[in-house]
């Protein structure tokens, strides 16, 4: 199995610790070390959690210096994104329904 299929993007962000690790890079590229600075755990476990949002092709890792620095590789998420709007149409549906069931029932009340 190749690096690539250890990890999809779904797998990947189904932890909270990397969702938040995320958010983090999405405000700014950030060290492994200011990375674990924001968390209650070791350095390596932020280290495997890094692994996987970089199999997921979610984050970039470049070595500069000493230091290993993360940075965010959107692309993936907007596939997310884009897969999940398909679904829109259901919650719009569902939405829809409920509007005119309790609108149904005011008129019922009136």
């Amino acid at each position: 199995m190749s690096a690539a299929e250890k990890h999809d993007v779904f797998q990947a962000i189904a932890d909270p610790t990397r969702r938040r690790i995320l958010e983090l890079l999405a405000k700014k590229d950030l060290a492994v070390t200011e990375i674990s600075s924001q968390f209650p755990m070791s350095r390596t476990a932020v280290s495997k959690h890094l692994r996987i949002l970089t199999e997921a092709k979610l984050v970039n890792g470049q070595k500069i210096g000493r230091e290993k620095r993360y940075t965010l590789q959107p692309e993936p998420i907007k596939e997310m994104k884009n897969w999940l709007s398909y679904f829109d149409q259901y919650w719009d549906n569902k939405l829809q329904i409920l509007q005119y069931l309790v609108e149904d029932e005011k008129r019922q009340d009136e």
